[in-house]
């Protein structure tokens, strides 16, 4: 009977509306959820049912279903924040977790990252982040290997690194007066009137224990412009010769803007420290300024622990040391979903991928995957504007489709009451 379909159809409005109200509720309960992204419900018609009469076939529909749920992958706003472990992406990617001794891949999109206290890179609910670690070799360049745990082993003390190479960036004047080498026919350090000019730079050791080495220039042809150079080590009272320095009469190098180089002889420490060899690169110019150091480099370090450790905005980890050293762990990869829409919400911000999402690209972030920013977290992509609209519009047809059947149920009662 027609009138029993009506009530029917007055129940699948029920059943839907009630769904989209739970969606709704859903969204609005995690508008302050880091990361979260918002449902939408879908609904089709339901299979007409075919009604015959005179002028041929018709159609009567019989209620509403729910055709989908579907997620709402939309961009979220940034918060800004103190830790240097939180991240935002601003793009399509997800990090990567996964539970530890299980190869299970979840993904998310929220960055609110810590470590734990074995000095893996975890979720607030314990999985560990995935990232490609870097060579410890080639501390620039990433290993070829998968994706792994994002582990900081280094808690402790890191060794010290003996200095092979040390630059000098100098000018000396070339108004100097001409040492007279007769009466002074060497670099004598505890003679000021023996060079012209001196600079020093702290150099390491073995050990990691700092030295000093000067370095001693003296003006001794001003026609050629030949200058003598020597080195010592912890304020010696003898000086080490280099060989001579020429400049070319436009005061470089004659191999500008490659510098001059020389090589120190062993020097023994004498504290227990291996002995060092350190290349000397005397990169100096020879004009009418007054000399002076430009500036001093050396790849050397004392032994240093571990200060802090920090996301920046390439993704790379990277443990800070007391020392000044800065060694980059690993770099955080990020998936992205041909078809995002199929993934399974899995809890606590997951998700899990089925069969359905299509090809995963995973890599390190870029303008394919996504960009990153530190101190950081994207908040939830719900419009409570737009959700109160919703709930406004569902519980208006909530109401309609509940009228359907108390005015079945009218209809009804009247149809018994023709017996009367």
């Amino acid at each position: 009977m027609g009138i029993q379909s009506a009530m029917y159809s007055g129940v699948s409005g029920l059943n839907t509306t009630s769904q989209a109200m739970s969606v709704i509720g859903n969204n609005l309960a995690n508008t302050g959820t880091t990361g979260f992204k918002g449902s939408r419900t879908l609904f089709s018609d339901v299979l007409s049912s075919n009604v015959y009469g005179s002028g041929g076939v018709s159609q009567v529909g019989r209620g509403v279903g729910l055709s989908t749920i579907d997620a709402v992958f939309s961009q979220g706003t940034f918060e800004s924040t103190t830790s240097g472990t939180d991240v935002a992406i601003e793009g399509n990617g997800f990090f990567i977790l996964k539970v530890p001794g299980d190869n299970t891949a979840y993904y998310s999109r929220a960055g609110s990252f810590h470590f734990d206290k074995d000095g893996y890179l975890i979720s607030p609910e314990g999985l560990r982040v995935q990232g490609k670690g870097f060579d410890l070799v080639d501390n620039t360049a990433l290993l070829p290997n998968d994706a792994t745990d994002i582990r900081v082993s280094s808690i402790g003390l890191i060794g010290a690194n003996p200095t092979s190479d040390l630059t000098f960036n100098t000018n000396l004047d070339a108004n100097s007066k001409v040492i007279d080498t007769a009466t002074y026919p060497t670099i004598d350090p505890t003679v000021r009137q023996s060079y012209t000019y001196s600079a020093s730079s702290e150099v390491f050791d073995s050990l990691g224990v700092a030295h000093l080495l000067t370095a001693y220039w003296r003006m001794v042809d001003d026609v050629n412009n030949v200058w003598e150079a020597a080195y010592s080590i912890d304020n010696s009272t003898t000086a080490t010769p280099l060989p001579d320095m020429q400049f070319t009469s436009t005061g470089q190098p004659p191999t500008y803007p490659d510098p001059f180089t020389a090589v120190t002889a062993p020097i023994a420490w004498g504290n227990g420290a291996a002995d060092s060899t350190i290349t000397l690169n005397l990169d100096c110019t020879q004009y009418a300024s007054a000399s002076s150091v430009i500036g001093t480099a050396q790849n050397g370090y004392g032994a240093g622990e571990l200060t802090n450790v920090a996301i920046n905005n390439d993704g790379v980890v990277v443990a800070v040391y007391s020392n000044g050293r800065q060694i980059n762990i690993a770099q955080l990869v990020l998936a992205k979903f041909q078809n995002p829409g199929a993934l399974q919400q899995a809890g606590a911000n997951r998700f899990t991928a089925s069969s359905d999402v299509g090809i995963i690209r995973v890599g390190v972030p870029g303008p394919e995957l996504g960009r990153l920013f530190t101190n950081a977290l994207e908040q939830s992509n719900v419009d409570m504007g737009q959700e109160f609209v919703n709930m406004i519009a569902t519980q208006r047809s909530f109401q309609a489709n509940s009228k359907i059947i108390t005015t079945v149920d009218d209809m009804l009662n009247e149809l018994i009451n023709l017996k009367r």
